[in-house]
């Protein structure tokens, strides 16, 4: 894994990788919500609430892909 990937968050997860949210980045376009409707909800002002930090990661690495804000990331638990 490149140090780009993983500064990113964009590198293929380990098996101790979770999927992390930066709430301050985060626009609250709702992109995630919809790619990964199982695993993230909108709260009232359309901002993500993480259901499950380990979610398929092919469905996954899409949502980080399409982020914005880049606001989506794998993260070492």
């Amino acid at each position: 894994m490149s140090p780009m990937n993983r500064l990113l968050g964009t590198a293929a997860p380990s098996e101790t990788s979770i999927l992390a949210v930066d709430r301050i980045a985060c626009t609250g376009h709702g992109i995630c919500a919809h790619i990964l409707s199982g695993a993230i909800d909108l709260d009232d002002w359309g901002y993500p609430i993480l259901r499950d930090a380990a979610p398929d990661p092919g469905v996954a690495a899409e949502a980080i892909k399409l982020c914005p804000s880049r606001a989506l990331r794998w993260q070492r638990r």
